[in-house]
């Protein structure tokens, strides 16, 4: 498998050489539109200026041709008799239609180097052949000749291409270089999140990370460092959950299993039996709430968006809970008041029910005897308001953050007299949220708790 920082040399290297040939072209390309006629322009002048400078000059033939091809030109001179001459270096290629010399003998100027068909590249303004080069007349010794010129590069920029191709080639090897350095630095980072992956995988979530930068790198690993501490949390309260739901499933099991051993060797009276049994009702109703509020977690955890909505009056529901749990709040003589204002919701009836039910229970449970309950329901045109106050006991203002955790319980001293699991407000906020409402609780010690229940009036 090839690793990423091959794969990163090689994207690098791939760009270098296409950036060049993509470069090279269009400055090839450049070249064809713009310099190509610019230079031809030049070098026709230059041919001028010898054929003026000849006609001016008392210098033998032979002596001034070799005079201006000795200046780094490569000259081919033609008489009448299409008989030719050359001065300084040989053209690679003499091959040139008759005509084109004869309409030079005749006063005609020869454009070569525009017309000569070699390539869309610049290398084609190397190649000397005579074709490639510019024809005008020139009179000889009272006679027309045509001469064809053309400048010497390999003479004139021959050292130049040797340090242009230099230039190019350590340009790119040195680029290589760089990317293979450069790019170590670059996916060293990546290397250590790799690494911080297999320990997460392991269950080592203790992973330390490179913060200090500020790219995305540095942005990747303090979300991956967040994430390692989610992940952490999430397997403590995995733990905690598993190390509770067996507590509380233990300690019942336990206190059936010692009265129903003790009532089975009929070793008590029959009042303690008697005892025994409704402690033992008492444990198996825990035992049934426990297994149902599981439940209903584990439902609404798999499924947080699968509710079956429907429309109903709200006010009613809040009644038939109350209605429910009359026989609870009759047995310690409390006063339930109701202030229910009649509108109709859309949501799911059969887990806001719970929620009421839950939320009442609690109300009931930690409120003294003789005490009083007041549920109020008010709705406006974007949310509707539910508000559950009891005199009980109240909530410490630490424990506040924590009462929706589930098995949080609070005071040990204080509940566990009180038959629950730990889980009906856990539950509540679980409905709320995917019913994309919330829920906020204010609480004093000795005066008693209220929960606030908002919901959006239409989803």
């Amino acid at each position: 498998m090839r690793s990423l920082y091959f794969r990163i040399v090689a994207t690098f290297a791939l760009v270098a050489l296409i950036s060049g040939l993509i470069a090279f072209l269009l400055s090839n390309l450049y070249y064809q539109v713009k310099l190509k006629d610019y230079n031809e322009e030049k070098i026709v002048e230059i041919a001028r200026e010898i054929a003026h400078l000849y006609e001016h000059t008392d210098l033998p033939v032979d002596e001034f041709f070799t005079s201006v091809a000795n200046m780094n030109f490569q000259l081919y001179v033609v008489d009448e008799n299409l008989q030719g001459g050359r001065y300084g270096d040989r053209f690679r290629s003499y091959d040139l239609d008759e005509s084109i010399i004869k309409s030079v003998l005749q006063g005609d100027t020869y454009y070569g180097i525009s017309n000569f068909q070699s390539s869309l590249f610049v290398t084609g303004f190397f190649k000397d052949n005579l074709e490639n080069s510019i024809g005008i007349p020139v009179e000889v010794n009272g006679k027309k000749e045509a001469l064809f010129v053309r400048p010497n590069v390999e003479k004139q920029f021959g050292e130049m291409r040797i340090v242009f191709s230099l230039l190019l080639g350590i340009t790119f090897l040195l680029s290589l270089v760089l990317i293979f350095i450069f790019t170590t630095f670059l996916v060293r980072p990546i290397k250590k999140l790799k690494k911080a992956t297999r320990k997460i995988a392991s269950g080592n979530y203790h992973i330390e990370l490179e913060s200090s930068r500020s790219d995305e790198i540095g942005e990747l690993a303090k979300d991956f460092r967040g994430m390692a501490k989610s992940l952490q949390r999430l397997d403590e309260m995995r733990r905690e959950f598993v190390a509770n739901v067996s507590h509380e499933i233990q300690s019942p099991l336990t206190s059936i299993q010692g009265f129903t051993k003790a009532i089975r060797t009929k070793t008590v009276s029959k009042e303690e039996a008697d005892r025994y049994l409704s402690i033992i009702e008492q444990e198996s109703v825990r035992l049934s709430s426990l297994s149902k509020q599981l439940l209903i977690l584990s439902s609404l955890d798999s499924q947080v968006r699968d509710l079956n909505k429907g429309s109903f009056r709200l006010d009613e529901q809040i009644r038939e809970a109350v209605l429910v749990t009359e026989w609870q709040w009759n047995e310690k003589n409390l006063d339930i008041n109701l202030d229910l204002t009649e509108f109709i919701i859309e949501a799911d009836e059969q887990l806001l029910f719970q929620v009421w039910m839950n939320l009442l229970t609690n109300s009931i449970k930690f409120t003294e005897e003789n005490g009083s309950i007041h549920i109020a329901a008010a709705a406006d045109t974007e949310e509707i308001v539910v508000t559950v106050t009891d005199t009980g006991a109240g909530i410490p203002k630490e424990e506040l953050p924590l009462i929706f955790d589930r098995f949080y319980m609070g005071d040990k001293s204080r509940t566990r007299t009180k038959s629950g699991s730990g889980l009906g407000l856990s539950v509540v906020k679980k409905i709320v949220d995917i019913h994309d409402g919330t829920i906020t609780v204010d609480s004093t010690l000795g005066q008693g708790t209220i929960f606030t229940v908002r919901l959006p009036l239409k989803r």
